[in-house]
């Protein structure tokens, strides 16, 4: 009798598996009020009250790129205007773990590209000009490279509220503490010393 009951579970328990699914979680909320002040009342996000939403600017001096982003995405969006320099102007590879992104090129021609997943690790890429629209798969491995001789603006926005990102040269050469330069080694098929060497150099915070 315990056999068949927890045959009986087994079965349920795959049938359960089959069924479940995982997404970014719903809004939190319909709507949002910016107000400038507290006291001036306006709604609660996230047990804090939504204030009007200004622009925070980071200039990334080693890849040439200005990034503009709303310092609050109060909603199930994440919006950004970056400004990359003439001919160099790099936002290195890097996920959003949570958000598919759409990036509209307004001004300069952009070199952009994104990765699929193994086993493939197909790349495409594609020249944007002035009016293009390019979409990058939300956790795919992407980058904008300014192929121009004048600065490139676009405008990218993202599916999440909280859609995170990680830069991967950051993240395998630049964690704290580092990665084992054994592992590393192994894994890019390296000489140990020039793991120590990427790992020793300064890479740029892009949170």
């Amino acid at each position: 009798m315990k056999g068949v009951e927890f045959l009986v579970a087994l079965v349920l328990f795959a049938l359960a598996s089959k069924l479940a699914s995982a997404s970014d979680p719903s809004p939190l909320q319909d709507f949002c009020v910016a107000v400038n002040d507290t006291k001036d009342g306006g709604v609660f996000f996230n047990a804090l009250f939504s204030l009007n939403l200004h622009l925070r600017s980071i200039f990334v001096s080693t890849d040439r790129v200005e990034v503009s982003k709303l310092a609050k995405a109060d909603h199930s969006w994440h919006f950004s205007c970056s400004n990359y320099a003439p001919y160099g102007g790099l936002n290195p590879p890097h996920t959003h773990p949570r958000a598919t992104e759409i990036l509209v090129v307004v001004e300069g021609t952009l070199y952009v590209g994104f990765v699929t997943s193994n086993p493939e690790n197909h790349l495409f890429t594609k020249v944007l000009y002035p009016g293009d629209v390019f979409v990058f798969p939300v956790g795919l491995i992407h980058f904008q490279f300014n192929i121009g001789h004048t600065n490139a603006v676009a405008f990218a926005g993202l599916s999440s509220q909280n859609p995170g990102v990680i830069t991967i040269a950051n993240a395998v050469f630049g964690s704290d503490p580092a990665i084992n330069p054994d592992v590393l080694a192994k894994a890019f098929q390296l000489d140990k010393n020039i793991v120590k060497q990427l790992q020793s150099r300064f890479w740029w915070d892009n949170n």
